[in-house]
């Protein structure tokens, strides 16, 4: 009777174990939403000055592993002298690297459209970022990104902002 308990014992405890560090894991699809203060920089080429100010960025997405995600920017705000930034929207896809278990590097390629007071132009977008977590659920991150890479102009954004995971 005793070995049997003594089993009984043992195997409940190896459940809980598993079932303690599958609820550290993550279940995928994960879905999140994320706000950022974007600071941008319109840079011409050819020596005329270049325009920047500070706007806000709304970024959301689904992440289907640890490694892979697609996110979308929504960003507006900002105006400097004869340039303002009405709006952005892109849609990328993300590259995760884990560093740490709280801690991810990734990289973003993808399309955004961006409208300036003056013109609305489409183009290939890329950028490299890094997010932190700060709970199970929340995350401080970074991110540089290069929206528009035209012969004429250049127009780039770093942002720093929380985002959260349900």
């Amino acid at each position: 009777m005793k070995p049997l308990i003594l089993s009984a014992v043992l195997l409940s405890a190896g459940a809980f174990a598993v079932s303690a560090q599958a609820q550290q894991w993550s279940t995928y699809p994960e879905s999140y939403l994320g706000g950022d203060a974007m600071w941008w920089e319109l840079d011409p080429d050819g020596g005329a000055s270049s325009s920047d100010d500070f706007g806000l960025r709304l970024r959301g997405g689904a992440q289907f592993n640890e490694l892979f995600a697609v996110e979308g920017h929504l960003g507006t705000g900002g105006s400097d002298g004869d340039v303002s930034l009405e709006y952005l929207v892109g849609a990328y896809a993300k590259g995760i690297v884990p560093i740490a278990p709280e801690l991810r590097v990734y990289g973003l390629v993808g399309v955004t459209e961006v409208d300036f007071d003056v013109e609305s132009e489409s183009d290939f977008s890329y950028g490299l970022g890094g997010e932190f977590d700060m709970t199970p659920n929340l995350s401080l991150g970074a991110d540089y990104m290069r929206y528009l890479d035209k012969s004429d102009y250049t127009f780039d954004a770093a942002s720093v902002g929380l985002r959260l995971r349900f």
